[in-house]
């Protein structure tokens, strides 16, 4: 093991894990945390808050009184764990959503608390093994980069202005867009002569952020497949369909009578679906040798942990929590989640989320010592994970609704697990490198992780009851059951009925009481989802549409928003296909060699798969920063000035802020939406209530503002990204 020394001497022991920054990392926690949970759920990606909570923490205190770099390690550490809380839990817990469910603060409090309190309990046998005596070989980048931030902080450099500005200047961009409308949020044209297809960006500040901060690569990608799906796949089918007079399979109308948005609904979503997972699991597999490596590591650190502990607990900087603490603790919240009713797990469940647990929180952490948590397979692992497990369940005999969604909850803890086993890592790093106290970043990062996970539930529910929409919807010969369950049980009167509600996000309100109807597996035609029946005829008159995963786009003429959450649709797509045997294979097979044919062209599939997945809006404004990124990389080129200073520099800062601000504003116009659904008025309310909104004509509505207005926001991107640190 190469001689370290930290920057603060182990026979130094300055404040370190005081309440003012267990506190502040709480608060920041929150607010990056729910800004991932916003980006997650619309892009199926989340990105790294460490280095800007470290420069938040160092500004505020310094505002207030002076504080230790001991002291800022902490807070950026009880933050970050908000990242990979949110991620293991949007990537698949609104699953059940498509199932028929609705989603529930407390599982998804619970799952989330379970998830991220295991990845932390199996990182503590593992940090001398991956972060000690591995220093000079896994690299951990985010964590070394973390470290210099609060380096510099210490010695009188870095401040949060550039974030707080972004911040400030994205937030009001967001909202003057998409709460009064004034611009357009998604310029862009229908090309009428080319079979319809649409090319149009969402104009948003947070996905030029994000596309900022993953490069000019990865945003390439995501857009490459953004134009394979709307000028390619779509434009096929539309002109191959055309002259079909009866509904293919899986739509219900004439493909020529489709938009480009019903058809990627239709059809190109699932391609995209067998793409992701395919390529997933190519990502997994490429991984098989430092998956090995790993695993023979963590059985072997955890032979010699016991000695290992003794020697170190002489000094503070590795000082751990006890290995007890790791096998009574992952035994003990096993049980817990196996014998909770309200979850649901059973013992067999808590078995494999301690064997795959372990098994991909050692993977995630050696992964993220090699190439970083932006790179870090979770997806791959967690459809792994939940492949095997629905096989476990389908030769159990184990198919029913129920089973799927045991299914799914097994599969968020051990996603939470492996999100935040990898970022724990991270944060063990940085506080190797500045010689933090390993028992006290661990104490942190489970105070982090619990207090994540309650705002993860509540941000989750609260986003997807805001952009719920009842959608008139009926079914020709389908009755519901006059009480109780259908014979099959797949179709269930519920004891609850809705009255008083906003028809499709219009003006109009319909106060008649209806009773609520789910089902749960297609029935008569009928997809899965919460239905309001009519008490007397029992015929469906209305679709719960819910916000996140919700199917109805646009209801007389008025866009319905929706937030995609396209890992979690991922997820339940494979459980169902599993176990009910009822999805179009030949579409997902199409993604699926649509990813062994970019793979085997020797370019990187996941990416281009989620392109293929994502609305083309979406990677479209990501490629928009990725492109700024690229213009900024080639002029530190042009000055020799090193590319790893742009890693933690002004560009990466100011992106940071306009992804909160970005993010932050969108869940405050959810709550402004919502606000106006439940008073019986329309989502869009409060621009229509603005009196000079009318009087803006061609300039809210045409293309050319919108886009004069995101170029703007990219030249100032780019400005900041040019400033030196």
């Amino acid at each position: 093991m190469p001689d370290h020394q930290p920057y603060v001497p182990a026979a130094q022991s300055p404040a370190e894990l005081t309440g003012r920054a267990l506190v502040l990392g709480s608060i920041l926690g929150l607010i990056f945390g729910a800004s991932n949970v916003y980006l997650a759920l619309k892009i199926g990606l989340t990105v790294s808050a460490s280095i800007p909570i470290a420069v938040l923490s160092i500004t505020i205190f310094r505002a207030i009184g002076r504080a230790t770099i001991l002291e800022n390690n902490i807070v950026q550490t009880t933050g970050s764990a908000a990242d990979s809380v949110s991620a293991g839990v949007v990537f698949t817990i609104p699953a059940i959503l498509l199932m028929g469910y609705d989603l529930d603060i407390g599982r998804v409090a619970i799952l989330a608390m379970a998830g991220g309190l295991m990845g932390i309990l199996m990182m503590i046998p593992l940090r001398r093994a991956l972060i000690v005596k591995e220093h000079g070989n896994l690299p951990y980048p985010e964590g070394t980069a973390c470290a210099e931030v609060l380096i510099a902080g210490e010695k009188g450099g870095v401040h949060a202005k550039t974030v707080f500005q972004a911040f400030g200047l994205a937030f009001v961009y967001k909202f003057l867009m998409t709460a009064l409308k004034l611009w357009q949020e998604y310029p862009g044209r229908v090309l009428r002569w080319f079979q319809g297809a649409e090319v149009r960006v969402e104009a948003a500040p947070e996905l030029m952020g994000v596309g900022y901060i993953i490069g000019p690569r990865i945003a390439g990608y995501l857009f490459a497949g953004g134009c394979l799906a709307y000028l390619v796949l779509m434009p096929a089918i539309k002109l191959f369909g055309a002259a079909m007079t009866t509904p293919m399979y899986p739509a219900t109308k004439l493909v020529s009578e489709m938009s480009a948005g019903e058809i990627r609904a239709a059809f190109v979503f699932y391609i995209g679906a067998g793409a992701v997972a395919t390529a997933g699991i190519v990502a997994l597999v490429r991984s098989l040798p430092t998956i090995a490596s790993a695993f023979k590591a963590g059985f072997a650190d955890l032979k010699a942990s016991r000695a290992g502990q003794a020697v170190a607990a002489r000094l503070r900087t590795d000082d751990d929590l006890p290995i007890t603490v790791t096998v009574f603790g992952s035994l003990l919240l096993a049980l817990v989640l196996a014998f909770l009713p309200s979850i649901g797990v059973n013992l067999l469940g808590g078995l494999l989320i301690i064997v795959f647990g372990f098994f991909f929180t050692t993977v995630s952490s050696r992964i993220c010592g090699q190439i970083g948590s932006s790179a870090n397979p979770i997806s791959g692992m967690t459809i792994a994970s939940l492949i095997a497990i629905s096989l476990i369940f389908l030769l159990l005999g184990w198919t029913q609704i129920d089973d799927r969604v045991r299914a799914i909850s097994i599969a968020c803890v051990i996603a939470v697990a492996v999100a935040n086993g990898g970022n724990t890592s991270q944060d063990l790093k940085t506080g190797f490198l500045v010689g933090a106290t390993p028992r006290r970043q661990q104490i942190a990062i489970l105070v982090g992780a619990i207090a994540a996970a309650m705002a993860v539930g509540w941000t989750l529910t609260f986003l997807n009851s805001s952009y719920r929409y009842e959608v008139p919807e009926t079914h020709a010969g389908f009755l519901a059951p006059a009480t109780g369950n259908s014979a099959d049980g797949n179709v269930v009167v519920m004891p609850e009925t809705m009255s008083g509600f906003t028809v499709g996000g219009s003006d109009s309100v319909d106060t008649r009481s209806y009773q609520v109807v789910r089902v749960y597996v297609e029935t008569q035609g009928v997809p899965p989802g919460k239905y309001l029946v009519d008490p007397a005829s029992h015929e469906i008159r209305y679709l719960v549409d819910p916000g996140i995963g919700g199917r109805v786009r646009e209801y007389h003429g008025r866009e319905l928003k929706r937030l995609d959450s396209p890992k979690a649709t991922l997820m339940a797509l494979i459980t169902d296909g599993i176990l009910t045997h009822r999805l179009p294979w030949a579409l997902v097979l199409i993604g699926v060699f649509l990813s062994i044919a970019l793979e085997l062209a020797g370019i990187q599939a996941l990416p281009v798969a989620v392109g293929v997945y994502l609305p083309i809006t979406t990677s479209a404004g990501m490629f928009a920063g990725g492109v700024v990124r690229w213009l900024v990389e080639q002029r530190v080129k042009s000055e020799n000035r090193s590319l790893a200073e742009i890693e933690s520099g002004p560009g990466v800062l100011f992106a940071s802020g306009m992804i909160a601000g970005g993010a932050i504003a969108g869940i405050v116009v959810a709550a402004i939406a919502g606000a106006g659904s439940a008073r019986g008025r329309a989502a869009d309310w409060l621009a229509e209530s603005v009196g000079w909104y009318h009087q803006l004509g061609a300039f809210a509505t045409s293309n050319i503002p919108a886009l004069v207005l995101f170029g703007l926001l990219g030249t100032l991107l780019l400005r900041t990204g040019l400033r030196e640190q």
